[in-house]
Formats: C-alpha cells, structure tokens, sequence
C-alpha cells in the first residue's frame, strides 16, 4: 500500500467517524428537545400562568435550583403528592417554594479544625 493509498484510508475513516458523531449529535439534540417538551406540557399542567412566570425568573438567577424545582414539582404531580388545584395557583407555588428554601438552607455544615 503506498502513502497516498494510506493517506486516502485514514482520511476516508476520519469522514466516517465525523459524520458518526455527527448523526450521534443530531440524535442527542433530538432526545434533549423532546424532554424539554414533554417537561414543558407537565410544568403547564402543574403551574399555573403567574407560577410559570416565577419559575422563569427564578430560572434567570438561578437555573440549577429552577431545575432542582422543576423536577420536585414533577416528581410530586406523578405521584398524586399535589394536592387541591391544578394549576397550582401562584400563592399555593410560593408556599410549595418557601417550603423547598427553607429546607435547603437547613442543610449547612460545620467543618471543625
């Protein structure tokens, strides 16, 4: 095999392995879209349009602990733990919030020397 033939090889299976990754990426981005649907119509079954609005500026300061919200409310709606209305109302979503703040800020650790 002389070196333009090697050279042809290599390349042809570096075009391979890019356009795997690429239909991996394109599979991937598809999956991630269709969770953040389904997520998308729970969260309006759940919330209602004010709760919504909080949960998205709790979102712009905070992602990770609107994500963390996020999944508690689901988590809570699929196992019929919510209760009463649904959507919840706005005062019904800042009580459920109060109660998840509170909860995190007793979780704090004391390191001693």
């Amino acid at each position: 095999m002389s070196d333009d033939e090697e050279l042809d090889a290599i390349r042809r299976r570096k075009l391979e392995e890019l356009k795997q990754q690429a239909v991996q990426q394109q599979v991937s981005e598809a999956q991630h879209k269709d969770y953040e649907n389904k997520k998308y119509q729970i969260m309006r079954k759940i919330l209602s349009q004010d709760g919504r609005q909080r949960l998205e500026n709790i979102r712009i300061v905070k992602p990770q602990f609107a994500e963390q919200i996020e999944m508690q409310l689901i988590q809570l709606f699929q196992s019929g733990k919510l209760r009463g209305a649904i959507p919840l109302p706005d005062n019904a979503f800042k009580k459920l919030l109060e109660q998840i703040s509170s909860f995190d800020k007793k979780k704090k650790y004391n390191i001693k020397k």
